[in-house]
């Protein structure tokens, strides 16, 4: 059995989408492991992760303009405030969302959909420095 970590390092400007999928495809290819299964962890609790299509660049920004309408940045509603009014409603977004992903490798490669891609989804207004522990186990 074999065993291979990465960390990326993902600057992001603002809430949305960022399209991870490439530098996590270039780490299997590297990692020398044919058939296994792939982990990916944020490590941030106003982050998260997501498999999306990523054919149409309207699906990221209609996703984004749902959980902008589905959690509200009212600050009369939360008691959190300790880091700014979009911390809370961060974390709320992160909740309803995925921490962690598994997406199983056969021949080298990441089983993905044809539309499918890997995605960091920001939800704080402030550009961040996010890190994404890739971690890939098999044969």
């Amino acid at each position: 059995m074999k065993q291979a970590f990465e960390t990326l390092h993902i600057p992001t400007s603002g809430p949305g989408l960022y399209d991870v999928t490439a530098r996590a495809v270039g780490f299997v290819a590297k990692a020398g492991v044919a058939d296994g299964l792939l982990t990916c962890f944020i490590r941030h609790t106003s982050a998260s992760l997501l498999i999306q299509e990523n054919a149409d660049p309207d699906v990221l920004h209609d996703l984004e303009a749902f959980m902008q309408r589905l959690v509200s940045r009212e600050q009369t509603l939360y008691r959190h405030r300790t880091e700014g009014p979009d911390d809370m409603p961060s974390h709320i977004r992160a909740a309803l969302t995925a921490s962690s992903l598994s997406i199983p490798v056969r021949k080298g490669h990441m089983l993905l959909g044809t539309w499918q891609g890997l995605y960091l989804f920001e939800h704080r207004d402030a550009p961040h420095a996010r890190d994404i522990t890739l971690h890939l186990i098999g044969q």
